[in-house]
């Protein structure tokens, strides 16, 4: 319904208006529905990319060769057609015999009049359940936190209670599974997935955990991996996510030397730091003394760079603008939420004890032959990993080994972790620092997957600590789900729950209420 239009001092309006312009803005952006406007609740990324309890794809992904990979910047992308859906229209044998039982209208009506007299008249009204959303959604035996429900709530907190406590998740619409071809297509570029039939939960995630070796040995190799699934821990609770893209690449120098140099003058020069101009002395020169030691810095320098990594997370949108303002938060939490995660998992500061409890897995349990032998089967040098024992192939991964070898001397999920582990120290020697700062956040079109735009940003530990902070207050029921302000009531157009929900209703009769106890007031 469109907002009433406003007629000027000079109107020829026969009411006027018995609400202030405040007032009206409210009414205007609670009633207004705008389809022009960002809505990122509807990108496909934030909600359902990665399906809440995802338990990874059920096939190993092999690095494809550098030389036949597409670029995926500039160029089209050829995204696989939707499959043809044949709607049956012929009843077989058991339901025309069974259309043969349909009741009369006579005695459904009797069926339906007996049924409304036995009902009680007043029905006992259900019983409210006060649990907090971590114990009815998130608490054994159902599906453990992901990114999502993390972020999620930062569009809208009352909007993801409904959704939950409505549908359990966010429903696919058909632009969620545009989306997923553009995702699909990009991680395709990247690796080829070959189907592994699985027997137990443990081969299910010794699965999960080799396609992150996997994927770390395409990013050690050509510079960049997709779909990288992580692991972590909020407040002990795990949480589970999965990286768009990481590579080696800075999105943005400028920036990143920007934090460089803002650092650098945070951190004035020790007092027992040596200068340059100390170390070669008042009369040396770069010639005589420092040229040698200037190149090896600088080397020293660009080495470091070069072993950074990047992260960055593809949206697909519907619209040819790109989000700003309140409508890039979630993006930007979410980016820095890969960031945390990502950083503990890779200084080993996440205790497999804790996953491997939350999903009741047998983490010293061997994996069957048959896993063994499926993944053993793709050998052709895929996989490179050191001779001798299993300490030195988690310190040098150098050689080559095939798959089955590796796994038969990493054959459980215990053993497989701390592999993995390991990799992670060789891509990132110098630990979190090895994740650079500047995150990226890149928006395609949901039809052809043509880049739209992207938008670079700072990694910010204080921004994210608040938020999460607050938003586990959320889970644990320590309060009460939260609307949006009154700046961001646009998103109530969009939401499906708008006629239903709590906060939309209290603000209208809040507005009302204003209205009339102004009217007593000049009465």
């Amino acid at each position: 319904m469109d907002a009433p239009a406003i007629e000027g001092a000079e109107g020829v309006s026969d009411y006027g208006s018995d609400f202030t312009p405040d007032e009206e803005e409210i009414l205007a952006g609670l009633l207004h529905h705008d389809p022009e406007l960002d809505n990122p609740n509807q990108d496909p990324d934030l909600q359902l990319k990665h399906p809440e309890g995802h338990e990874g794809s059920h096939g190993v992904r092999i690095p494809r060769r550098m030389e036949n990979q597409p670029s995926s910047q500039g160029t089209p992308m050829q995204l696989s057609p939707a499959p043809e859906k044949r709607v049956k229209t012929e009843m077989d044998g058991d339901q025309r015999n069974n259309s043969k039982k349909i009741e009369s209208e006579a005695s459904r009506a009797e069926r339906q009049r007996s049924a409304s007299i036995e009902a009680p008249l007043d029905p006992v009204p259900e019983t409210p359940d006060l649990r907090s959303p971590l114990e009815r959604f998130r608490t054994k035996p159902k599906k453990a936190l992901s990114v999502t429900d993390l972020i999620s709530p930062s569009w809208c907190e009352l909007q993801y209670w409904y959704v939950l406590t409505k549908h359990g998740r966010k429903r696919r619409t058909p632009a969620m599974k545009q989306g997923s071809a553009v995702h699909k297509t990009l991680e395709d570029q990247v690796h080829t997935t070959v189907p592994v039939d699985i027997q137990t939960k443990e081969d299910a995630w010794g699965l999960r955990i080799w396609n992150v070796i996997q994927g770390l040995r395409t990013l050690r190799e050509t510079g960049m991996t997709r779909e990288l699934e992580i692991w972590g821990t909020i407040d002990g609770l795990v949480v589970n996510g999965v990286i768009d893209e990481v590579s080696h690449s800075c999105p943005d120098r400028e920036l990143e030397e920007a934090e460089e140099k803002g650092k650098a003058g945070k951190n004035p020069l020790a007092a027992d730091q040596t200068t340059i101009t100390d170390f070669l002395g008042s009369t040396g020169t770069l010639e005589t003394h420092g040229a040698g030691i200037i190149k090896a810095l600088r080397s020293t320098s660009q080495k470091a760079s070069n072993e950074k990594i990047y992260l960055t997370d593809v949206k697909t949108r519907g619209v040819k603008s790109i989000p700003k303002g309140t409508s890039f938060r979630p993006t930007l939490m979410q980016l820095m939420l890969y960031h945390r995660l990502l950083s503990d998992l890779a200084t080993n500061k996440v205790d497999e004890d804790v996953l491997f409890g939350r999903y009741e897995l047998n983490s010293d349990a061997s994996f069957t032959d048959s896993f063994i032998a499926q993944i053993g089967n793709l050998n052709e040098g895929l996989y490179n990993a050191s001779q001798g024992s299993s300490e030195q192939s988690q310190e040098l991964p150098d050689s080559t080994q095939d798959s089955m070898t590796v796994l038969l001397a990493h054959n459980s999920l215990r053993s497989l972790w701390k592999l993995m582990i390991a990799r992670f120290a060789h891509i990132l020697p110098a630990g979190a620092k090895s994740i650079g700062n500047v995150l990226k956040a890149e928006y395609r079109d949901q039809t052809n997957g043509d880049i739209l735009g992207a938008k670079t940003f700072l990694y910010d530990e204080q921004t994210l600590s608040t938020y999460l902070n607050d938003e586990m207050r959320w889970w644990r029921g320590e309060r009460a789900p939260q609307g949006v302000c009154i700046e961001e009531a646009y998103k109530c157009g969009y939401c499906e729950f708008a006629e239903e929900c709590s906060w939309r209703k209290n603000k209208l009769e809040d507005a009302t209420q204003k209205m009339r106890d102004r009217k007593r007031s000049v009465i």
